[in-house]
């Protein structure tokens, strides 16, 4: 088992992070732009909002909807610093290096995959 792998098994635990879905909007959102341009806006929006030491509004900086990275975020715990601490190992206080970053935007291209492909 790899470590997406793992990672994925205790998100389908938690209540919380199981209960997020692509709506209809999202997944046509998702095929209009494709997964390199998906895969962008999340890259952005870690870098943006996650990476720094003390991100803005942390905590509270990812909405709930909105955007198909946005409800990724939420699914994979790679909305805020706490959780990002919290599920992936990262600490806060700190900012995130180019690794890390990766890292995150490939959880959430993950789970758009696995989203988009069951209805």
């Amino acid at each position: 088992m790899n470590s997406l792998d793992s990672l994925f098994a205790r998100l389908a635990r938690s209540s919380f992070r199981s209960r997020f879905r692509l709506g209809a909007k999202e997944r046509q959102y998702c095929w209009d732009k494709g997964p390199e341009v998906i895969d962008r806006h999340a890259a952005d929006f870690i870098a943006q909002r996650l990476a720094p030491a003390q991100p803005k509004n942390d905590g509270k900086q990812t909405p709930m909807r909105g955007h198909p990275v946005f409800i990724a975020q939420h699914a994979t715990a790679t909305c805020c610093r706490g959780c990002v601490a919290k599920w992936h190992g990262f600490a806060e206080g700190r900012e995130l290096t180019a690794d890390e970053q990766h890292y995150l935007v490939t959880v959430i291209h993950h789970w758009l995959v696995v989203n988009m492909n069951n209805k």
